[in-house]
């Protein structure tokens, strides 16, 4: 996750090939249009994310991320998606323009993948699963 496409270099097989940005990402119609190789630009936001906010991953970064996954895209999702509603829920799990909801903004921004959510920033998280803890505390 803190860097895509150097997980190999070897002789027999090449090197890693999975992108860490937009501007590396693989046009493919292979793995169902390069899911995985492209993963790492995703994966790659999350990092940055995590490392922006501080502390354990799981407590900030995880539950916006976690709480996304479940429940706020659909299956045809794509990383504009993504950035939207990881910022979106960065904001309504941690306070709009709050430092969480900053550092979802700026990972998107460094891997190319900027925000569009400015109209959609008053919506709320999706309703918390079943026995999770609340997200603001520490």
């Amino acid at each position: 996750m803190a860097a895509p496409g150097t997980a190999y270099a070897d002789p027999n097989i090449g090197t890693d090939p999975q992108p860490a940005t937009m501007d590396k990402f693989v046009n493919t119609t292979d793995d169902n249009g390069g899911v995985h190789i492209n993963s790492g630009i995703p994966n790659h936001a999350f990092y940055l994310t995590a490392k922006a906010i501080g502390g354990y991953a799981w407590q900030k970064a995880g539950l916006i991320w976690y709480r996304v996954l479940n429940g706020s895209l659909s299956p045809s999702a794509n990383f504009q998606d993504m950035a939207n509603a990881t910022t979106i829920v960065a904001g309504s799990l941690f306070g709009q323009n709050s430092e969480e909801q900053q550092a979802v903004e700026n990972a998107w921004n460094t891997v190319g993948v900027p925000a569009t959510t400015s109209q959609f920033r008053a919506l709320s998280a999706p309703p918390k699963p079943a026995g999770e803890a609340d997200g603001k505390a520490a």
